[in-house]
């Protein structure tokens, strides 16, 4: 037979209290994968805005290629 424990006054089985742990660690270990994650921003450090824009311009166009 299986053990059981007596929680808030009803029987529960340990085999159920087995699964419903392993559960709980899954749901709270395991990423959510559809949360939104957020976008990547990239940090430009140009000496001059000359080279600001060709960095920029050099970044969309190549975002548009992937």
């Amino acid at each position: 037979m299986v053990a059981t424990y007596t929680i808030a006054g009803r029987v529960i089985p340990s085999h159920h209290l087995a699964l419903g742990t392993l559960a709980l660690v899954a749901l709270l270990a395991v990423p959510k994968p559809w949360k939104a994650t957020p976008k990547k921003e990239v940090k430009i450090e140009a000496s001059s805005p000359e080279e600001e824009k060709f960095i920029e311009k050099y970044l969309l166009d190549h975002q548009a290629k992937q």
